[in-house]
């Protein structure tokens, strides 16, 4: 199942369309993405010791909730912020993935967004470089800052649409008094021109699970990520009720409820037992979608 080609880090790399991504949604009875935020300070004591503390923990963490994943999102913040090292940090990680688990889909959380030529090379420096399979891109500056990204045919660009966090009403609602489009809406209907399903997915926040009906009337058949679900208090169930479609349309991250599970020795244990649960409640609701 898919179509493999060669990269420039030398790894033979999965690529994963829509269909793809579905099927390993129905093989792992999951849409759970694992947001690794990998805060330094937060690591147990005893990983702070090792030559590499960011990937000894992420590679412990990937190991022990892959079998319950269909896709890790980095952000970039917590890596860039460590300098060099932190960026040496994320490249082992994404290799790793890419590595032992070539179906899993990796997603680079960096919200990206600039003129045409500077969005060039951000494209390049995570596709061509680093081989994410996705980048959440910001649509603020418009066509030209998204495009190319999406010169990349085999990847993806995660377009922010509506977020989960409290200033998402100081300009996502802004209404257009002609159409009586909210803001977040005409970012969906506009940039529909700029790609297709296979490779255009939106930002939709948990913590809006009931603005996903609505959505799903402009994007019915697009991938949505979904964030906020576990410690920012959005609801699982609410998000697949109002937002899942016939090939399940959802990545749900989970992000600190998973990898921070527990501060002790035994926290890649129960990393995996915070995604199996979670995977758990997946699974109820695809089989009651009728998806599996």
């Amino acid at each position: 199942m898919g179509v493999f080609g060669l990269r420039s880090s030398g790894f033979r790399l999965f690529i994963m369309n829509q269909q793809q991504l579905f099927e390993q949604i129905q093989k792992k009875r999951s849409f759970l993405c694992v947001g690794l935020d990998t805060d330094i300070q937060k690591i147990p004591q005893h990983l702070k010791d090792t030559s590499d503390p960011i990937f000894s923990f992420n590679k412990e963490i990937i190991d022990a909730t892959a079998e319950f994943s269909v896709a890790y999102k980095p952000n970039l913040a917590f890596y860039e912020s460590l300098g060099s090292k932190g960026m040496e940090s994320l490249e082992k990680t994404v290799m790793y993935v890419k590595s032992k688990y070539p179906e899993i889909f990796v997603i680079a959380d960096a919200k990206r967004g600039d003129i045409g030529n500077t969005s060039n090379l951000y494209a390049r420096a995570f596709f061509d470089h680093q081989d994410f399979d996705a980048v959440t891109v910001a649509p603020y500056m418009g066509e030209d800052s998204v495009k190319p990204f999406m010169t990349y045919l085999d990847k993806w660009v995660i377009l922010l649409a509506l977020t989960s966090n409290k200033g998402a009403y100081d300009f996502q609602f802004i209404e257009d008094k002609e159409t009586g489009d909210k803001l977040f809406e005409t970012v969906l209907k506009t940039s529909q021109n700029w790609g297709t399903t296979e490779n255009l997915m939106y930002v939709v926040g948990a913590t809006k699970a009931e603005k996903l009906k609505e959505i799903r009337t402009i994007v019915p058949d697009h991938f949505l990520l979904v964030p906020g679900v576990g410690a920012q208090g959005g609801s699982l169930q609410e998000v697949a009720k109002n937002g899942m479609n016939s090939k399940c349309g959802l990545l749900v991250n989970s992000s600190r409820g998973i990898i921070y599970a527990s501060s002790e020795a035994d926290f890649a244990e129960k990393a995996g037992a915070a995604a199996e649960e979670v995977q758990k409640e997946m699974e109820v609701l695809l089989q009651e979608a009728g998806l599996i």
